[in-house]
């Protein structure tokens, strides 16, 4: 099945969100909790998996579904159809601060590989998948496991990355060494191994993790800022244990805090 035709917008700087633009009977399925707003006479419908085999019957969509349920997304995606005459806008928005992502499958040899969460929306017919590490290393260290996503396909497809975002293309033999879980994506040409940080006091005192994700290429890496999990790890280090905070480093704590107008007891 090709994929639908779609045009997008992308606004915003932090915390942004992607418009598309539908014309008559074209689609586009997004994940659970990204919808933003829609046009009238645009048609939401929830459907096993991401929609690719529909026209494959009960097992072509439980199979769908199942795929889903490896990298931890819902069994269920949603579709947006423009039911319509003309065209049609749908927005969807980024989960937390950073960068959507555009991916032209038709331009990446039709596959792209990602991280679990980082999938936010496709053309219909782009197909949503799991991509296996044959690797044990990378499988027990890499951050994201034997498991990432796969988008395959000729469409569009968006991508979200933390924080700021950096496009790295590397020459075939080059290798570009990244935190584990600063990991967007990459195109399928990027071999993707772990690599140990090596030295004692590195591996004690190095605060960095054990192991570097190593990419060489040829291919395009996708690079993030700040991924989900170091933001909510540094948000639940600011959590008030016991009733008390931090005081945003005040000299005077609690009573700072009264004197500011924050009474929380």
């Amino acid at each position: 099945m090709n994929a639908h035709e779609i045009d997008y917008q992308i606004y915003g700087e932090e915390m942004q969100y992607v418009e598309i633009e539908l014309d008559p009977q074209e689609a586009v399925v997004a994940e659970a909790g990204s919808f933003m707003m829609m046009d009238s006479e645009i048609r939401m419908n929830t459907i096993f998996g991401d929609g690719s085999n529909q026209e494959k019957g009960v097992l072509g969509k439980l199979f769908s579904a199942g795929k889903r349920m490896l990298t931890g997304e819902s069994l269920f995606m949603t579709a947006f159809l423009n039911a319509g005459q003309g065209k049609k806008k749908v927005s969807f928005a980024s989960p937390y601060p950073g960068k959507i992502v555009p991916v032209d499958l038709s331009e990446t040899n039709g596959k792209f590989i990602c991280q679990k969460d980082a999938f936010l929306c496709a053309a219909q017919g782009v197909s949503v998948g799991v991509e296996f590490s044959k690797k044990l290393g990378r499988g027990l260290f890499g951050g994201e496991g034997f498991i990432m996503q796969k988008l395959e396909g000729d469409g569009l497809a968006f991508v979200h990355a933390g924080g700021t975002l950096a496009k790295k293309q590397l020459a075939a033999g080059e290798t570009l060494k990244v935190d584990t879980g600063c990991i967007v994506g990459f195109t399928q040409t990027v071999d993707y191994d772990i690599e140990f940080v090596g030295g004692i006091k590195n591996t004690i005192f190095g605060g960095e993790g054990l192991f570097f994700a190593r990419l060489r290429g040829p291919g395009t890496v996708y690079v993030q800022s700040l991924p989900f999990s170091r933001l909510a790890g540094r948000i639940l280090a600011s959590v008030p244990r016991g009733g008390k905070d931090k005081g945003e480093g005040s000299i005077l704590g609690g009573l700072g805090d009264i004197i500011g107008g924050d009474n929380r007891f």
